[in-house]
């Protein structure tokens, strides 16, 4: 069965996470995504540590079901070849500085009077306008400008970044929105445009309701660690054995867990009446709380609010996570064979469809460096004598 995107053809001029993150949600739909690196030595992120067996996971966490295609852009003959790719692709992704493609002659206004069917996405780090466009787009830059940190950690730490790097992997989603966007009104129009977002205003986009605090009432939220900012109960507590998570959030839920705790006198008591009562003398709740739940393990009473139908779960390491039941009864890890590696598990497409079953979201291991030049210029029709003779003058490079 076909994918949803098969028989679309992306080429990937992105490095390092936003971009490779997005073609990678474009691959495992089904495009064809041509992953463009630097010759002679790939790009940047294959440097980047940690290592299995040479091999940079990081590059393996955002290039499955790719193709590789090694290429000096920077010479002449290269340039002219990158601009020929670009022109026969449906879609062109890049996530260069501002006004790098254009330099390059390979800018929207320019590729699409040629193929007025080109959609092209561009990732930046502060947008494509304003005093800051040219500004280094990097994640935890971007995560500190959006605010997003002033919002994340506690009182004692002060602000805190989110634990991945979440701007360049939700600019990586956002371009994949608006590039399926383009796809779809590029079938009615018969015309390409194109698309662009950032990293800010990705993290800009993930305020919420903090973001609406402000904008709606002048409140400025504060760092409030694990606990909820407008609802009590709703947190991290502690009990026997580590912090837990519990999240009474309705009213019957609330007398619940009360009861559950021998907290009984709580639901009358004139203090904790409402949730704005509740979140108003949070910290003595919270101690409360903790009191109460010291009397049994994170799984006794998981098991218990669970049983009795308030929301609770643990707080998981990763290791525990990936290897949770729940997670492979949703086979979202799922192992691919690669030639020198052997197998190796990815954390799957997190999208349950027809065309894209699961269990197989991963089809292609992620290419080593060049891996499919060859490939790609025969299916464009080049003759072996001309390819070799790039590869002999090293505008472009084949693995071995």
């Amino acid at each position: 069965m076909d994918r949803p995107l098969a028989g679309l053809v992306v080429i990937d001029l992105t490095r390092a996470l936003a971009g490779p993150f997005g073609t990678m949600a474009l691959a495992d739909l089904g495009a064809d995504v041509i992953k463009i690196e630097p010759s002679p030595a790939g790009e940047m992120i294959r440097k980047w540590g940690p290592f299995d067996r040479d091999t940079s996971v990081y590059y393996l966490s955002a290039n499955r079901n790719k193709r590789s295609f090694g290429l000096d852009f920077r010479t002449e003959k290269g340039l002219a070849l990158l601009k020929e790719l670009a022109l026969k692709a449906d879609i062109v992704v890049e996530n260069f500085k501002v006004g790098t493609m254009e330099a390059m002659g390979l800018g929207y206004e320019g590729l699409s009077k040629e193929n007025p069917k080109i959609i092209m996405a561009s990732i930046s780090g502060f947008g494509s306008d304003g005093p800051a466009k040219n500004s280094p787009g990097f994640d935890q830059i971007a995560q500190g400008y959006s605010g997003l940190m002033s919002v994340t950690g506690d009182q004692n730490s002060g602000a805190t970044r989110v634990g991945v790097p979440i701007g360049d992997l939700t600019a990586g989603l956002w371009m994949t929105v608006g590039v399926l966007s383009a796809v779809v009104e590029r079938q009615r129009t018969n015309l390409g445009q194109h698309v662009q977002t950032s990293l800010l205003s990705s993290l800009l986009s993930l305020l919420s309701v903090q973001g609406q605090r402000y904008l709606s009432l002048d409140e400025v939220p504060q760092p409030m660690g694990n606990a909820h900012p407008v609802i009590f109960p709703y947190g991290s507590f502690m009990a026997a054995d580590g912090l837990m998570n519990l999240a009474p959030a309705t009213t019957a839920m609330w007398e619940k867990v009360c009861d559950l705790l021998g907290l009984t006198s709580f639901v009358t008591d004139p203090r904790f009446v409402t949730n704005a009562d509740r979140v108003l003398h949070r910290e003595l709740l919270q101690e409360e709380f903790d009191r109460a739940l010291s009397k049994k393990t994170r799984a006794q009473w998981t098991e218990l609010m669970l049983s009795n139908g308030i929301p609770a779960g643990p707080i998981n390491s990763v290791a525990d996570s990936l290897n949770d039941p729940q997670v492979q009864a949703m086979e979202m890890v799922e192992s691919i064979n690669y030639p020198r590696l052997g197998d190796i598990r990815h954390a799957a497409l997190p999208v349950n469809m027809q065309s894209v079953p699961r269990g197989h979201t991963v089809y292609s291991p992620a290419p080593d460096f060049g891996q499919h030049s060859v490939d790609v210029l025969r299916e464009l029709g080049w003759p072996d004598d001309q390819i070799n003779e790039l590869i002999a003058t090293n505008v472009i490079f084949q693995q071995a």
